[in-house]
């Protein structure tokens, strides 16, 4: 598709409600109760009746944000004729299923990959019914966390599930697999691949804060950093170096080629962007706060940082976000999913910070009452021994620093990986721009195999 037809195709989404199971596993817990669960649907590329449903496994956070990131999936519907649904996962934007009582516990233990799952093929499997569809095979995408769902639809769910398209899908390292270094590793690269000068003086800020914190110059801190509080402790010191270094993860995961909006608002190649100010700077610590700033205060209307309220910190090392959504990650990370990620001055440009098994289980019993089971998601998921799996795409950035939790290896003819040499956070879902580098452009033939996967299903329901 040329850019320019794609303006024509500003997708036509309805909203609507989906009368949900609560509890899809324990018939006496509450009854058949139900909840009311979000999705989107557009069927203005449709071939009715019989062509293929292209199915977004929401993530963590609002269905309309995905929606209007995803423009891949609708350009490839207009050519393919598919129907499409973004579907809201449990928890996220307004598909609460006990509104604001939802993350009181217990109420927020139904909160499972395994129920999001079953809510997705309960979906699916109703709407094929009421739309006359049950001949139209499903292909279901999804980016990040969204991506995992994907896979784990395949491997759960192949009797509703065609194929999966899994963008930036972080599988290994999220089920306690790899290296715990890795993941800052990784972001620490994409701003030294810009200019090794730059990570340099990343570290040499954070190192030169680290030595006014054990001075206690705290004054000193708080004008260098326009912090609205002087900070007082280490506790507060700790704070400061999540934020700081939580605005490095997000400009390394969303270093796209052209101003996105996608969890905050981006300039254009915001690693190289945040170079340029970091060495720019008259010294190091005005210019990591003015890097921060291109995060934390794209407005250019803060006056001051509020660093409670910036930023939250979680049992995900690289972030939960803000508001409701970030209660229900959080939980997320306290169970089933893995992110024991550290940082610590030596392998990368952060501060360091640890965050061990030990740490994640203190964290998670004192807050949300529970013990994370380490290891669950690998038996639950399969882990990295996919050989039986099949007609899934694991595609992934060189930028993204989640790549390396992900297959970056094709293990068989239809467990295919795709990596993009200049793609950041699953680039290839977002509609096609004309600042794509030609190495998207080549990494969304993978159309070609979703349309190859459609036709043999459709072959056997014929």
């Amino acid at each position: 598709l040329q850019s320019r037809e794609v303006e024509d195709l500003a997708p036509d989404f309805k909203e609507k409600y989906f009368k949900q199971i609560l509890d899809h596993f324990n018939y006496n817990s509450l009854g058949n109760g139900t909840y009311d669960q979000r999705y989107l649907i557009t069927d203005q590329y449709w071939k009715k009746g019989n062509g293929p449903i292209f199915f977004y496994t929401g993530n963590e956070g609002d269905i309309w944000e995905f929606a209007q990131n995803s423009g891949f999936i609708t350009e490839l519907a207009a050519v393919q004729g598919a129907l499409v649904i973004f579907a809201e996962h449990r928890y996220y934007g307004k598909s609460l299923p006990f509104g604001k009582d939802s993350f009181n516990i217990p109420k927020v233990g139904l909160l499972t990959v395994e129920q999001a799952l079953a809510d997705y093929a309960v979906m699916i499997t109703e709407l094929k019914k009421e739309l006359e569809a049950q001949k139209c095979p499903v292909i279901v995408f999804g980016g990040s966390y969204g991506g995992m769902l994907s896979v784990y639809m395949r491997i759960r769910y192949p009797n509703i599930v065609t194929g999966a398209l899994a963008a930036s899908a972080p599988i290994l390292s999220t089920a306690g697999l790899g290296d715990s270094r890795q993941f800052f590793q990784d972001v620490t690269a994409d701003f030294e691949k810009f200019k090794p000068a730059c990570r340099d003086a990343v570290q040499g800020a954070f190192q030169k804060l680290n030595t006014l914190a054990q001075q206690k110059d705290y004054r000193r801190i708080q004008s260098a950093f326009f912090l609205c509080k002087t900070p007082s402790t280490p506790k507060d010191i700790h704070q400061l170096n999540g934020f700081l270094r939580n605005a490095f993860t997000m400009m390394a995961m969303l270093d796209y080629p052209y101003s996105t909006h996608f969890m905050g608002s981006m300039p254009a190649f915001p690693v190289k962007v945040a170079c340029e100010t970091m060495l720019n700077g008259t010294d190091l610590m005005s210019a990591l706060r003015d890097t921060v700033g291109i995060v934390y205060n794209s407005t250019g209307q803060l006056t001051c940082y509020d660093l409670y309220s910036l930023y939250v910190e979680c049992a995900d090392p690289t972030g939960c976000g803000l508001g409701f959504d970030s209660y229900a990650w959080d939980y997320q990370a306290c169970t089933e999913i893995e992110m024991c990620f550290e940082s610590n001055n030596v392998t990368d440009m952060f501060p360091p910070m640890t965050f061990t098994e030990q740490q994640r289980e203190q964290y998670c019993s004192k807050r949300w009452g529970v013990v994370p089971r380490p290891g669950w998601l690998k038996t639950q998921f399969w882990g990295d021994d996919l050989s039986t799996a099949s007609n899934i795409i694991f595609s992934n950035g060189d930028l993204d620093p989640w790549a390396n939790g992900g297959i970056r290896k094709t293990l068989s003819p239809s467990l295919i990986a795709i990596n993009i040499p200049e793609g950041a956070h699953h680039l290839d879902l977002r509609e096609s721009n004309p600042n794509d580098p030609e190495s998207v452009i080549v990494a969304r033939k993978e159309s070609e195999i979703i349309a190859q996967w459609v036709q043999a299903a459709m072959k056997e329901s014929s």
